[in-house]
């Protein structure tokens, strides 16, 4: 028992910055993707040597992330209205480019909807297939392409800006 937790200790340390960084894209808040990662960390603990003995624990432990995070989702609307990020009462950024399409792109994945959010940063963010979206999230291809297509022209009707940006460069 001993060497599972010393190899689930080696891999939260490995890998933690990476989930905290897809896990703030999911929620667009430092505090809460520290949480969220927290919370899959405990999930996929009690279970770490069945996810070792199916070889590569990176997709079960980011489809535990990705389906807590809709967990969380489903929760608070049930409990208060969700409202979208407000840029208003931000400090001013810094000008450069990188930080304006940073800033952007975070606001805009923070008002789609979480599936299409996931979808998104799943298949744009980690480079993954259709497929392996598709097992990620539990659902069917078909489900990913919708997925993927209404939340790009959500994204394109949140964030026109964005499109302007990328053409310049």
């Amino acid at each position: 028992m001993d060497a599972d937790r010393q190899s689930f200790e080696a891999y939260a340390r490995e890998r933690g910055a990476a989930l905290s960084r897809h896990a703030y894209l999911l929620t667009g808040d430092h505090h809460l993707a520290e949480d969220l990662v927290q919370q899959t960390l405990l999930r996929v603990a009690g279970r770490w040597r069945r996810v070792v003995a199916g070889g590569d624990p990176d997709p079960y432990v980011r489809r535990v992330l990705y389906h807590q995070h809709v967990s969380w989702w489903r929760r608070r609307t049930r409990r208060v209205a969700e409202s979208p990020l407000d840029t208003a009462d931000r400090a001013v950024p810094d000008p450069a480019d990188a930080v304006a399409v940073h800033l952007a792109v975070r606001d805009a994945l923070a008002r789609l909807a979480p599936r299409q959010r996931a979808a998104i940063v799943l298949r744009y963010y980690e480079d993954l297939s259709e497929a392996q979206v598709a097992e990620t999230l539990g659902c069917r291809i078909g489900t990913v392409k919708s997925q993927l297509r209404d939340g790009l022209a959500r994204l394109r009707v949140l964030a026109p800006e964005l499109a302007r940006l990328l053409e310049v460069r």
